[in-house]
């Protein structure tokens, strides 16, 4: 399997970048509400992401590739509630809720057992999934869930897991995941799961355009591999610039610095892309890209009112199927009052 964004693999591998220290600060999880096993329930809210630049290394020997991937946390979001429950099922409702599987394939559903596991307990709960993050997008919506039910889980059984321990847990669950539990904009490095914060000074005004069908993963990064097949792949590295751009809250220089490396393999197994990237540029967006592995789009704009007028021209094109304004950064996993 192609790493990368959203993929999953076997064993542990440790969050570094300077572990739980480098992911502290305004994204840690809120820990209230309900704990403990006479809990009745614990909701988790969860971000979307988007990817404001997304550089990608060769292939691996394991199938994987490096990443120099700067995540933004966006204010779309997914909620995710345990219960207990006499054995372990996932139910989900929302927008295609019909595409998100339900069995033990769903991230929520490995995060309950990982967790439990590393407990010796029992993963006995009911997670449901009300989900607003378009589903295989290129939003981490399948990893923000994992990390939302890894949250509500501890809190659920009582476990004051560290944090540490818990992005451990999301690093073995998938390359996106701990970024949903710390939210905010990280840097990931490796295949995208060793975080270290970014600073952002300002707010971001986005519109994200949402395709009818999804994208595999694993297949955009196989078709990335095609599409440089023979060619010297550069190591990724993060733009200064673009850094720069977060840190000062300066939209026209983020504007002038996002891209992504998975945005030619994207177009390729989906053309009909291109058309909603330029009407979104006609519309008045600053900026234009692939959403990670697509085949959602992203807009950066100027304000909040310019963001309601791209989302009316996109819809309006027939190009996409519906357009969504967000704003960033946003907090990572939180769990939401009683």
């Amino acid at each position: 399997m192609s790493g990368g964004t959203g993929s999953v693999r076997g064993g542990t591998e440790a969050v570094s970048g300077g572990g739980a220290e480098s992911v502290r600060g305004g994204t840690e999880p809120v820990r209230g509400g309900a704990h403990g096993s006479g809990a009745r329930s614990v909701t988790v809210r969860v971000p979307a992401k988007v990817n404001v630049r997304l550089a990608v290394g060769a292939a691996r020997p394991d199938g994987f590739h490096d990443l120099a991937n700067v995540f933004l946390a966006v204010s779309l979001y997914d909620e995710v509630t345990a219960t207990p429950a006499e054995t372990l099922t996932v139910t989900c409702e929302g927008p295609d809720a019909d595409k998100v599987p339900l069995d033990r394939t769903n991230l929520a559903a490995r995060a309950a057992e990982l967790l439990a596991a590393r407990h010796g307990i029992a993963p006995d709960v009911h997670l449901h999934i009300a989900k607003d993050i378009p589903v295989a997008g290129g939003m981490a919506g399948g990893s923000a869930d994992g990390a939302g039910a890894l949250l509500a889980c501890d809190a659920l059984w009582g476990l004051d897991t560290p944090r540490a321990e818990l992005l451990d847990i999301c690093a073995e669950l998938g390359s996106d995941v701990p970024f949903s539990l710390v939210g905010g904009a990280a840097l990931g490095t490796g295949r995208g799961e060793r975080l270290t914060e970014l600073p952002v000074g300002g707010a971001f005004h986005w519109v994200f355009a949402v395709a009818d069908g999804g994208l595999s993963t694993p297949v955009v990064f196989g078709e990335f591999d095609r599409l440089t097949e023979g060619t010297d792949v550069p190591e990724p590295a993060a733009s200064p610039v673009l850094l720069e751009a977060l840190r000062t809250g300066d939209t026209a220089a983020l504007a002038g610095a996002l891209a992504n490396d998975l945005q030619a393999p994207a177009l390729s197994l989906r053309p009909s892309l291109a058309a909603t990237l330029a009407a979104g540029t006609e519309a008045g967006a600053l900026a234009a890209l692939v959403s990670g592995s697509g085949p959602t789009t992203a807009f950066l704009v100027k304000d909040e009112e310019s963001a309601k007028a791209v989302a009316a021209a996109l819809t309006a094109s027939g190009t996409c199927r519906t357009a969504r304004t967000a704003t960033s950064p946003a907090a990572g996993a939180t769990i939401l009052p009683d």
